[in-house]
């Protein structure tokens, strides 16, 4: 560019470009940025003033320089007219399906809220009764609440979002803790009323924790915990699970809380267990057993004959169950006969839908508390979640976002503490049999979300009779599928020789099923972030030797015999395959001792010197 006199400014008067960047002379003009740029640069020198599809970078108070992203280039040129809904649109994708919903698929969303209404509304009412240790009615309220919300927030459409096995454990554990150890959490209302306000406070925090996590971008956290380490405590969870279930599903409750083995681990539970057999409730027993083999040979079924056969996934197997057996127990007055019922199902607080904003002062000592069990259910929870979504996403053709999803999940789950329901997240397997009945938007979880509100207010009463020790057959069912993945992850590791693995997976096993959830899941992330640091702090580096007969041409001392390369005597040429970091640096100066000693960094270094040994390393080319 030329000064208005005409004549070119001396390149030596400001040899430093930065400096001169700097410089109250600059006026943005001069477009001689030293190495950047050239003496006969013909750029214009008129910036293009764009629409609303570009960026702005100010200076001084005006603009200066308009300049088009990639982003709204490409906008541009695919002919979107408003950018802003487009962007709009990726972060609230409610306002992208709402407006291109195709009508031809309301029949199947329809049919699939419904069907998932029938399968998971039962399966709601367990969750909460025997896993929470709260009233049934909480477990309703995630399937009312949650769903409703990530369907205008998250970024897979066929998503089925609601409350899982193992977050309704470690919440009940959590809520039975408190109870144990501490005072009363609220001076006014009775303990049922208490528990659901806890479940409320854990719930939100359990939402805070994914929210903040998407809003800082933590979504790539999800390829951190090792799949070794979600096994092992996957199905350790499993095995918790079904050894509380099979104490009501033989009629021992009673026994089993004047022994006080309810607050032991697992192991003591299962040991008791074989210990009373002789005491079994033949009534309840034969329920439970029932009911839990309809429901396995059910699944086997669908198993087997969904390709085949494809409406057998409609077949509501659970309901069935819950209906039939309610039905039996009127009839048959086996409540009076020492099987136990659900009874009255009804909010503590004595109306429905209940709003109680759960993060207040008052609660602060109560947030302290449970911080360490909502932050578990999080990272389970998100889990689970991420790995479902990028599996139906591949598909569906959707843009998955593991952030987004944390948002959706997050906000979802602080509404959701706001009315005490369960912490609920993405399932896999709920979200096939959404998929499999016809779901294909996230209106099929408007219709659950709309089919639990209308069960929730019209339908309790009919509740009463419904068997708890067929609520815990239930249970049993879904702690066996989370057991039976269990066998081929091990075969799969002892193929592969991944010994390392299978200790790991072992390990988080043994320590949840014999201390506790929290010791589990704390052992596995640690040895998880333990591993991820120990490999950031190795850094990559090679040896170089030259081909014989070469001149440029050099290969790493470690992938060849060193009688097919030549030594460079006193010098040592060494190649970097990764940044440098704080991380990595403290062991690059042993590495790189070893690799000039013996030319291979997995020598032990109780070796004499093999390399340089007349001459030594005087000249170190990186």
């Amino acid at each position: 560019m030329s000064d208005p006199s005409g004549s070119r400014a001396p390149k030596t008067s400001e040899p430093n470009p930065f400096t001169r960047l700097l410089s109250p002379r600059f006026d943005g003009n001069n477009s001689d940025h030293g190495t950047f740029s050239s003496d006969d640069d013909t750029r214009p020198t008129t910036p293009q003033i764009l629409g609303a599809t570009s960026s702005e970078v100010r200076m001084g108070g005006g603009i200066l320089l308009k300049r088009k992203t990639t982003t709204a280039r490409m906008a541009q040129e695919a002919g979107v007219k408003r950018p802003w809904l487009m962007y709009a649109s990726y972060y609230i994708p409610s306002i992208g399906w709402m407006r291109e919903y195709d009508r031809s698929c309301l029949l199947g969303d329809v049919v699939a809220g419904v069907t998932m209404a029938s399968f998971y509304i039962p399966m709601a009412l367990s969750l909460s009764a025997n896993l929470a240790h709260l009233p049934p009615i909480h477990g309703l309220y995630s399937f009312a609440i949650q769903p409703l919300v990530y369907a205008l927030l998250g970024s897979c459409p066929t998503m089925a979002v609601g409350p899982e096995a193992a977050g309704s454990l470690l919440l009940g554990t959590a809520i039975r803790t408190l109870n144990q150890h501490h005072a009363p959490a609220f001076d006014d209302g009775d303990e049922a009323e208490n528990n659901a306000r806890l479940a409320g406070v854990i719930t939100g925090m359990t939402g805070a924790f994914a929210f903040i996590a998407g809003i800082v971008r933590l979504g790539f956290l999800d390829s951190v915990l090792s799949r070794p380490l979600l096994r092992g405590f996957i199905s350790a969870v499993g095995f918790v699970i079904f050894v509380d279930q099979s104490i009501p599903e033989l009629g021992l409750t009673d026994a089993a809380k004047a022994a006080g083995v309810l607050h032991s681990s697992s192991l003591t539970k299962a040991v008791w267990i074989l210990r009373n057999l002789g005491d079994t409730h033949t009534l309840t027993f034969a329920v439970a057993a029932v009911s839990f083999g309809i429901i396995m040979v059910g699944r086997h079924l669908k198993k087997v004959f969904e390709k085949r056969a494809p409406y057998i996934a409609f077949l509501p197997d659970r309901f069935l169950v819950v209906v039939i057996s309610a039905i039996l127990t009127y009839n048959l007055s086996w409540d009076t006969k020492g099987l136990q019922v659900l009874g009255n199902v009804e909010a503590p607080s004595g109306s429905l839908f209940s709003f109680k904003f759960p993060f207040q002062l008052s609660h602060l000592t109560n947030l302290q508390e449970t911080m360490s069990t909502a932050f578990l259910i999080s990272v389970l929870g998100f889990f689970e979640s991420v790995v479902a979504a990028k599996s139906l996403g591949t598909t569906l053709d959707a843009n998955i976002s593991s952030n987004r999803e944390l948002i959706a999940l997050g906000t979802a789950n602080m509404l959701g503490g706001c009315f005490q329901s369960l912490p609920a997240f993405g399932g896999y397997g709920r979200s096939k049999v959404n998929k499999a009945t016809g779901g294909r938007t996230p209106i099929s979880s408007v219709v659950l979300s709309v089919c639990t509100i209308i069960c929730t207010i019209f339908l309790l009463p009919y509740f009463y009779y419904l068997p708890r020790c067929v609520l815990c057959a239930m249970i049993s069912v879904v702690a066996v599928s989370l057991l039976e993945e269990a066998p081929e992850d091990i075969a799969f590791f002892y193929h592969i020789r991944a010994y390392a693995d299978l200790a790991t997976m072992l390990l988080v096993f043994l320590t949840t099923v014999i201390w506790s959830l929290e010791t589990g899941i704390a052992i596995g992330v640690g040895i998880s972030l333990i591993q991820v640091i120990r490999h950031s702090t190795r850094a990559r580096i090679q040896i170089l030797g030259r081909v014989p007969g070469t001149l440029n041409t050099f290969k790493a001392a470690e992938e060849v015999p060193a009688e097919e390369l030549e030594d460079v005597e006193g010098c040592l040429i060494v190649k970097l395959t990764e940044g440098l970091t704080f991380a990595n640096t403290g062991e690059l100066k042993n590495r790189l001792r070893r690799l000039e000693r013996y030319g291979d960094a997995r020598a032990h270094p109780s070796l004499p010197r093999i390399r340089g040994r007349v001459v030594g390393t005087r000249t170190v080319v990186f």
